[in-house]
Parts: structure tokens; sequence; C-alpha cells
């Protein structure tokens, strides 16, 4: 029920999720406008749906929100993992509600301070992506957090994005270690002297995208406004390619430049990634883009699939990451 365009957006996704990566979709909310939303796709599949009342608004204050609506969609789907009844959360609504009901009902992994979202980024080498955290969940950070974060980046990065070897930079405005602020140089010290983690120094903001780094943590005030820059570059990439690189074009040079956009547009759109998915809670929760349309909501279901078939949870217990 969360998100810009729902819920027509939200289940045009979830039925293409349904049928096209094998899972099954339980889509929580308000029946009535559901099922409406069902029969205006034309339903070729069953499809399950859980009621719940009342939605946490944008505009309230997340935890309060879900204190006060113990019957809103995020708390009824939370509840569904927490009770084995659902693998993974999916939500395109109130990010801190997402995250605040994942902290009350999931619970934290043990030895985990703060969660964190992830973010997954395109880089320059077309076969490499950059994992980012946090992009938003904790705006205050402690060195501590970042090194937690770091940790949870190492094996999401191993076991999801297959980086047997990932390298971890912290991002800096600056390559030395005395570079930064009083966070990002007791962090850096922090990492250096970790042996868990693969740290190889900071990243500076042209690094991001230079397919140097595989994961990149910095405080989800950093991590939030980089992604909504990332988010608008992209969009700006797009309208540019399209308007110098067509202008002038007769029909037969259309034909073959086509599909070359259309390949550029999967690989710099935030929509491929779907979202990021909330590390550190003790169940497998992603988060979504408010303006999510339809294909991001396929994809943050695709992105939930494979971190429950990589078990990433049990990774990260298993491997014993987090100190406790």
């Amino acid at each position: 029920m969360g998100g810009d365009y729902a819920p027509d957006e939200i289940v045009a996704g979830a039925l293409r999720a349904h049928d096209e990566l094998d899972v099954d979709v339980l889509l929580v909310g308000d029946p009535a406008a559901i099922e409406a939303s069902l029969k205006k796709q034309g339903l070729t599949s069953d499809i399950q749906i859980i009621p719940s009342e009342g939605v946490v608004e944008m505009h309230e204050e997340a935890l309060t929100g879900i204190k006060r609506k113990p019957k809103a969609s995020i708390n009824v789907a939370m509840g569904l993992v927490k009770e084995g009844q659902a693998d993974a959360v999916v939500s395109a609504g109130h990010s801190g509600a997402s995250m605040a009901a994942a902290l009350l009902r999931l619970g934290r992994l043990s030895g985990i301070d703060r969660p964190a979202i992830g973010a997954v980024f395109p880089t320059m080498d077309p076969n490499k992506s950059v994992l980012i955290l946090d992009v938003g969940a904790i705006v205050d950070c402690r060195p501590k957090y970042l090194e937690q974060f770091a940790l949870l980046g190492t094996i999401y990065s191993q076991y999801v994005l297959g980086r047997s070897e990932p390298k971890v930079g912290l991002l800096n405005i600056g390559e030395e270690a005395c570079k930064g602020n009083d966070l990002t140089i007791r962090t850096y010290q922090m990492l250096q002297d970790n042996p868990r983690i693969p740290f190889v120094g900071n990243a500076e903001g042209r690094d991001v995208l230079s397919g140097d780094f595989d994961v990149i943590v910095c405080d989800g005030f950093v991590g939030n406004v980089l992604l909504k820059f990332a988010e608008a570059i992209g969009e700006v990439m797009l309208k540019l390619c399209q308007e110098e690189i067509l202008r002038g074009l007769d029909s037969s040079d259309l034909a073959h430049i086509k599909p070359n956009l259309k390949q550029l547009k999967q690989r710099i759109d935030y929509v491929e990634h779907g979202g990021g998915l909330l590390l550190g809670v003790d169940g497998i929760c992603v988060i979504g883009h408010g303006s999510s349309h339809a294909m991001t909501i396929f994809n943050a279901v695709r992105l939930a699939r494979d971190a429950v078939d990589n078990r990433v949870i049990e990774r990260i217990q298993e491997k014993h990451l987090v100190e406790q």
C-alpha cells in the first residue's frame, strides 16, 4: 500500500515477479483496493491477499506511526516474516516506518547496534557493481556502526554479489588516512585494525563508480545524498544521450542505436536495482524507492529472493562476522 503509485504499480510488479521469478507473492493491504487493482491488471495468477488496516503516511513520524497503527500494512507484513509465513518483506512506502517495523518485530542480529540500508550502484566496469551502505537508515553514526556496516557489506558482497575477495572502502574527502572529520579518521583506524574486513583505504566521491571498490561505507546522511544525486545523474544522462545522440538521425540509424541506449539505461538507471536491503535485522527486508513503478518492484522482489536464496542472514550468523 506504500509508494507514490500504490497500489496499481506495486500489484503490477508483484504479478510479474510471481510469474517470472518463481516466487509466491503475498499482497498486504486493503483487500478492496488490491482486488480492484488486480482486476485492472487482468489477473492471470492466484495471488493471496493478506488484509491490513491503515498505512503509515509519509508525513507521520515513523515510530509513532507504527505504534499507533499496529494493523498497518507494514506491521502486518513484518509479522508474516517473524511468524515464518513469509521469507522477506518488500515495501515502497515510508522507509523510516519500514525500518522501525523491522527493528521492533524482527529485531537486530546479535552484535549489531544499528542496521544499514545497502544500495547496489552500477560502475564503469560492466561486470561489477558496488554496494554502498548506509544510504539512509542512520544519519548520525559512530565509528563502531561503520565498522559493523563494513562487516555486513563484506558478507553481502561475497555471497550475493559474488566477490570472493571484496575490496572495502570508506567514503571520505581524500585518500590519506589523516583526511576527513573525526568520524572518518577514527573509523579508518578501526577498519584498518580489523582483520575480518578487507579494507583497502579511503574512497573519494570520484571513486564510487570507478569499479575499484566492491563495498563503500558511510553514514546514512552522506549515503542518502549520494543515492539521490546518483538517481538524478542517471536521469540526466539518459535525457542528454537521447537528445544529443538521436538528433539528426534517420530511421535506419535509429534502429541501430536504440538497442544501445536501452543497454545504457539498464546499466545506469536505479530502477534496475529495485531498492536497498536492510542489513542487520533478523529477517530480509527490501526498502524500495517511493517513486517505484512496476519494474522497480519486480527488481526489488528479485533482490529479496536473491538474499533469501543466498542465506544472507544465516551467512552472517554462521561466519561470526559480528562481534558478540
